[in-house]
């Protein structure tokens, strides 16, 4: 018997988006916009993915997920966010730190796989927060070379995006078989 796999996204600037229709393809799975998700709309599946960009710390999306978490726990759980960031395991597990609890994170498979940023698709809100991270990264420009790509990416978009980082996810989930 094979399993029945979805992939729920939330994506605000496309990156998020573009490794979730790449999972959908390579897993032969449902592909949800995680627009006013619902449990009917997961409790059907076996392994459930979801992904979004981080903002602010937060993965988008991933709150939507988890306020089933009690409903979905016995199932396979996946989580990736994406992001501009180079992955730096401590900052990343911050951020798992923020968006998951303790018993989420040990049941919830966690991935990062890096996106992009392209300021001229952000909205107004979202805009004005970058421009709030502008500051504190040209204070680090100086020391840091990952704060002076970003802050060279608020002028010229970068991407990140490789179909090759879904492969651990993909492996994952052909494990569950």
């Amino acid at each position: 018997m094979s399993q029945k796999v979805v992939v729920v996204y939330r994506s605000k600037t496309g990156y998020a988006k573009r490794y979730a229709q790449w999972l959908a393809e390579a897993l032969k799975a449902d592909l949800i916009e995680n627009k006013n998700l619902s449990l009917d709309q997961l409790i059907s599946y076996d392994s459930i993915i979801c992904g979004g960009g981080i903002y602010a710390g937060q993965i988008s999306g991933l709150k939507a997920l988890m306020k089933y978490f009690d409903q979905l726990k016995e199932k396979h759980l996946i989580a990736f966010a994406t992001g501009a960031s180079t992955g730096k395991s401590q900052e990343i597990q911050k951020v798992w730190e923020t968006n998951l609890t303790e018993e989420q994170r040990k049941v919830v498979a966690m991935f990062y796989l890096r996106g992009g940023f392209d300021y001229s698709k952000l909205g107004m809100g979202d805009k004005v927060l970058m421009n709030l991270y502008k500051g504190i990264l040209k204070k680090n420009a100086d020391q840091d070379e990952d704060a002076k790509g970003m802050l060279e990416a608020y002028e010229h978009p970068v991407d990140f995006t490789d179909e090759k980082n879904i492969l651990p996810i993909v492996e994952l989930v052909h494990s569950f078989k």
